[in-house]
């Protein structure tokens, strides 16, 4: 997986800045934008191209390839959040504040890797179902 082999990257580059930023922005969807970019997803349609969680989510739910947080996801799935009051994010209000890509799903834990998680690529894992998850684009390969 393109994504496991930018675990480490801290800074967000080169992902901002592929994607047109000429300065660090919150990063987490430029990084699952690049990583599709890379397996050529982009230009089959595959995920959306968006440096943005609220327009990713939206991206999947328009084309019917939604699913909520409570189900067991797959590997390969997107994996959105709504914190709850972490950061700057604020309290969860059924929008997107992070995103990620499902690695595995193991013991009742869901797997991911995750862009501009404390400004670094890293492996992530959170039990299934568990209540920041707010649901999982399902690509269409």
């Amino acid at each position: 997986m393109v994504a496991l082999s930018q675990i480490g990257n801290v800074g967000g580059e080169p992902y901002w800045s592929w994607y047109g930023f000429e300065s660090c922005v919150a990063w987490c969807h430029c990084f699952v934008s690049w990583c599709a970019d890379q397996c050529g997803y982009l230009e089959a349609g595959i995920i959306p191209n968006t440096a943005g969680c609220v327009t990713g989510v939206n991206w999947f739910k328009e084309r019917s390839q939604w699913v909520d947080g409570s189900v067991e996801p797959v590997p390969g799935m997107i994996i959105y959040f709504d914190w709850d009051n972490k950061g700057d994010s604020g309290p969860q209000d059924g929008l997107s504040d992070h995103v990620g890509i499902v690695e595995k799903v193991e013991d009742g834990y869901v797997y991911t890797v995750e862009g501009n998680t404390s400004d670094s690529c890293a492996e992530r894992w959170y039990p299934i179902g568990y209540y920041e998850i707010l649901g999982y684009g399902v690509p269409v390969y």
